[in-house]
């Protein structure tokens, strides 16, 4: 399949404005550019709390591991 000419985009433009009306297609694009938006924002929002939570988690690991050595020293002596 190749491009299509321009006498078959205007006869699919033509179909879909049959379809959803002249009124319609304005409006379904805002929806979807207000969509694309959202969620684009939602990605780049959750991807800095991922890198620090995961980030946090391995710095205090060591740290737990050092404070139960030292409580189990203080118990044995």
């Amino acid at each position: 399949m190749g491009i299509p000419s321009g006498m078959e985009l205007f006869v699919v433009v033509a179909v879909i404005v049959l379809l959803f009306g002249g009124k319609k297609i304005p409006e379904l694009a805002s929806g979807i550019g207000k969509g694309i938006r959202n969620f684009k924002k939602a990605v780049n929002e959750d991807e800095p709390e991922i890198a620090t939570t995961s980030k946090e988690t391995i710095e205090a690991k060591p740290e737990e591991k050092i404070e139960a050595k030292t409580e189990e020293k203080t118990t044995v002596a």
